[in-house]
């Protein structure tokens, strides 16, 4: 089934309370920050072609994500915020991506009264939290988010893949494909790469084993 309001509904959206829905898209990937969206929708104010393209956005094609992250700011509060490397590999990912989330909310013109999360943890905010797991299929507020933060974060891959070719950024957005392993194996690590994750890790202490001792 797709997202539908239901959730935000039963939170009280119909009532006048801002229900922002959140989401981080980059926590899987081997090298890139990772990124969160804050969206709070006004149904009302949705075409209603726009409303039924809302979904997870691991269900859309690239260009539908592309059109509706462009369209939805006209239509619904938004915000999207980061969290860089250095942050991950320094906190985790799991922190990272909940500081992210954080920033976003932070980030909306006004704070919300609600904050329904996707997954099952919540970042500290001012407001109540409401954890949905699976809640980017289940949510429309969630669904949005997880368009825009998804599509913010693969144009930042694009961008980095210019300033570092070779690991094929532009097509695996930093996940560990094949490709990018090769990459890897050829030219190594470089400052976007996340050393606190395990192929990244291994390969930095394998480069130091190598190093004779002088």
């Amino acid at each position: 089934m797709p997202p539908d309001y239901s959730e935000e509904l039963r939170l009280g959206a119909a009532g006048g309370r801002r229900i922002a829905g959140l989401d981080e898209a980059g926590r899987g990937p081997l090298a890139g920050p990772v990124f969160a969206a804050a969206v709070c929708l006004r149904l009302d104010a949705l075409p209603s072609d726009l409303r039924d393209g809302l979904d997870d956005s691991k269900k859309l094609t690239a260009e539908k994500r592309e059109r509706i992250a462009e369209l939805l700011p006209r239509y619904a509060e938004t915000a999207v915020a980061r969290a860089e490397v250095e942050e991950i590999d320094r906190i985790n990912i799991l922190q990272a991506s909940l500081l992210a989330m954080r920033r976003a909310a932070e980030a909306l013109g006004s704070p919300p009264d609600v904050a329904l999360i996707d997954g099952n943890k919540a970042p500290a905010l001012a407001c109540r939290c409401e954890t949905l797991v699976g809640g980017d299929g289940r949510s429309f507020s969630i669904a949005a988010a997880s368009i825009l933060a998804k599509v913010a974060r693969d144009a930042e891959m694009l961008r980095l893949a210019l300033e570092h070719p070779g690991y094929g950024w532009e097509r695996n957005k930093g996940y560990g494909t094949a490709e990018h392993l090769a990459g890897l194996q050829r030219l190594g690590p470089c400052l976007h790469h996340r050393r606190s994750f395990a192929p990244i890790r291994l390969l930095l202490v394998g480069e130091t084993a190598a190093t004779p001792c002088i």
